[in-house]
Parts: C-alpha cells; structure tokens; sequence
C-alpha cells in the first residue's frame, strides 16, 4: 500500500468514527440513559475520543508531509490542532461550566451552551476539512 492510499485510509477510517460518535454514539447514549447518566458518560468518553482524533490526525499529518503533499500535512496538522485544543483546553472549560450549572449557576448554562457550540462547530470544521483532503491536488 502506498501512502497516499493509507493517508485516504486513515483520514476516511478518523472522519468515519468522528461521524459515528456524532449521529449514532452521541445521541443514543441521550436516548438511552437519563441525562445526568448520559452526562456523566460523555464526559468520561470526550477526553479519550479527542485523543483518538488527535492520534489519528498527528499520523495524518506525518504520512502526509513525508509522503504525499505538504498542503495535505498543513491540513492534517491543522485537525491536529483543533483536537489538542479540545481536549486539552476547551474540554476542562465545558466541564467547569456545567458543573456550575448543576450547582445552580445562572450565567454558566449560557457560557455551557456557548463552548459547546464552540466544540461543534470546530467538529463541523475538522470533517470537512477530512473530506476536502481528497479533492487537494498532488
């Protein structure tokens, strides 16, 4: 196998599971437990799916900047770190919001609901820029 067929490999194999957890894992695990279960599931889960995405996407970005195409690197090392800022910032932040939530924070549900948003859409972003990896040029 090539590097470039084991770069689509893993880019499709990282915004496949990335997809997965979106619309399937996700929101059963909301229909299936009650929400504070639900809660207290996902956060123990994130920590180790931003570090599946980070791994994923570190190797990624070495197949690609020594194999393939250097723009291809930029964007795998891009997704790199959108992931590492998830986990390692914006994560704790999510966290301490809804707890202060639950504690009765009236403020912290807006600021919840805002790093929240903040957290999809930068999914949103490192999919779409998954996906667009295979219409770059090399």
């Amino acid at each position: 196998m090539n590097a470039s067929m084991l770069l689509i490999w893993l880019t499709g194999a990282l915004a496949g599971s990335m997809l997965f957890f979106a619309v399937a894992v996700a929101p059963t695990v909301f229909r299936a437990l009650p929400a504070e279960a639900a809660g207290s599931f996902l956060r123990s889960l994130f920590p180790i799916y931003f570090l599946w995405g980070l791994v994923m996407s570190l190797l990624c970005t070495i197949i690609a900047v020594y194999a393939v195409e250097l723009i291809v690197g930029s964007i795998c090392a891009l997704v790199a770190i959108l992931f590492a800022y998830a986990r390692y910032s914006l994560l704790a932040r999510i966290n301490r919001a809804r707890d202060r939530k639950i504690d009765g924070d009236a403020t912290a549900g807006q600021q919840f609901k805002r790093l929240h948003l903040q957290s999809v859409l930068i999914n949103a972003a490192q999919l779409l820029l998954l996906i667009g990896i295979n219409f770059v040029p090399n």
